[in-house]
């Protein structure tokens, strides 16, 4: 499971580096690149959303397969197209939206279904689910810092377009891992009877009567839109109108991203041993604002190098804590549609980041967009923490065991 996940971040990564290099430098324009993001991630976060009652109904292991094999079909399409003569922007926008959108469709379930095996595999290895989770982080942080990386120089020596054959490679490998490798759960669903309507809405009903989970997941929707219109938009074209390529990105993403493992893996060894609120709202408050204003300032570039390196040591303490958090709240038979609505909910603002950077850009330029976020991202992250919900973060409560029958 944890090298099928490795595998398909990683190649998530470089297309969220390649394809807005590509649509910008074929366009020039912030407005349709972050047009091409809304359209890949709005289709994916309904998906997702819609998709839980499936990966509890059906198992996790053949929602993850389906959903990597026909959202990398998709995404193949691309440099294929290109390569043929087939996708010149900005004549073929309408053809590369509609790609990215049935890619994300289908991407949506195949995320949350592998997120929703790791109950089972905490059950199975005799390892807590704190642990386990924390293990999941530092692997997607690992992943991410890889994908960054190779992303940002593969497609500095082959083009944007070429490079998302990596991405759709990745997404049929994690199938074929999966498929060979994670065994079949027990199927059975003798606890809850219902049609799909009826165990999507028990799914929304504990997320909504969840209070923390509920305030964690606006929190994290808020800077989610954030760090959407700054990958998308505002990084790509601050790095092309400094004179940059995207080596540049690739570096950055590199620097935050192995950081962000080294700290990942020191909140996993010390699981248990510390404020849970404390490291989740110091490390969203490091994580955001000071990237973003380095770059609204016009910072020295070691600065900004300095700055995503301290944004990746907090950043490495939120998703450990956060999984560990909702695992221990959430019933075993509930999981899949009520972790893939959590997903949803906190991805609500990946659409919209798209939109709202491209217009911020194009409306008052680069620079003074960046600050706006990276003020904006401040306050999102430190006025919620006053909250008395919060405090439940240190709260222990007892796993919820799996229902008898249920699939896991």
């Amino acid at each position: 499971m944890l090298v099928a996940s490795s595998v398909s971040i990683a190649g998530t990564r470089v297309s969220t580096i390649a394809i807005p290099w590509f649509v910008y430098t074929q366009t020039r324009s912030p407005a349709l690149t972050g047009l091409v993001l809304t359209a890949e991630m709005a289709p994916y976060v309904v998906s997702k959303a819609l998709g839980g009652p499936l990966v509890d109904r059906r198992g996790p292991r053949t929602i993850s397969i389906l959903g990597d094999i026909i959202s990398g079909a998709f995404l193949a399409l691309i440099p294929i197209l290109y390569a043929v003569g087939q996708l010149d922007l900005p004549d073929r926008v309408p053809l590369l939206l509609a790609l990215v959108a049935l890619a994300g469709a289908f991407r949506g379930p195949g995320d949350g279904a592998r997120n929703a095996m790791i109950p089972a595999v905490a059950d199975a290895s005799g390892v807590s689910v704190e642990r386990i989770t924390g293990l999941d982080a530092t692997i997607d942080r690992a992943s991410g810092l890889l994908g960054a990386g190779v992303g940002g120089f593969l497609v500095a020596g082959f083009g944007g377009a070429q490079t998302v054959a990596v991405t759709a490679a990745a997404s049929l490998v994690s199938a074929l891992v999966v498929a060979l490798f994670v065994p079949r759960a027990p199927m059975g669903d003798t606890e809850e009877a219902g049609s799909y309507l009826v165990r999507l809405r028990a799914g929304a009903s504990f997320l909504r009567k969840d209070r923390l989970l509920r305030a964690v997941l606006l929190m994290i929707a808020g800077t989610n839109l954030l760090e959407a219109a700054y990958i998308s938009v505002m990084l790509p074209v601050w790095v092309s109108a400094n004179g940059y390529g995207p080596e540049i990105i690739g570096l950055l993403g590199l620097l935050y991203g192995g950081s962000a493992v080294l700290s990942s893996a020191a909140a996993t060894t010390a699981a248990g041993q510390f404020s849970r609120r404390t490291a989740y709202l110091l490390g969203f408050t490091l994580a955001g604002a000071p990237r973003y204003l380095a770059l609204a300032f016009g910072a020295p570039l070691w600065v900004i190098i300095v700055c995503n390196v301290v944004a990746g040591l907090g950043a490495g303490f939120i998703n450990p804590t956060i999984s560990a958090i909702f695992f221990e709240r959430v019933p075993r038979h509930l999981v899949g549609r009520v972790g893939s609505l959590a997903d949803a909910v906190a991805w609500t603002g990946l659409p919209l980041g798209g939109i709202v950077g491209g217009a911020a850009v194009t409306a008052v330029g680069v620079s003074p967009a960046l600050g706006a976020a990276g003020a904006a991202y401040l306050v999102s992250t430190a006025l919620p923490g006053m909250r008395p919900e919060w405090h439940e973060m240190d709260r222990a409560r007892p796993s919820a065991k799996p229902a008898q029958g249920a699939d896991t």
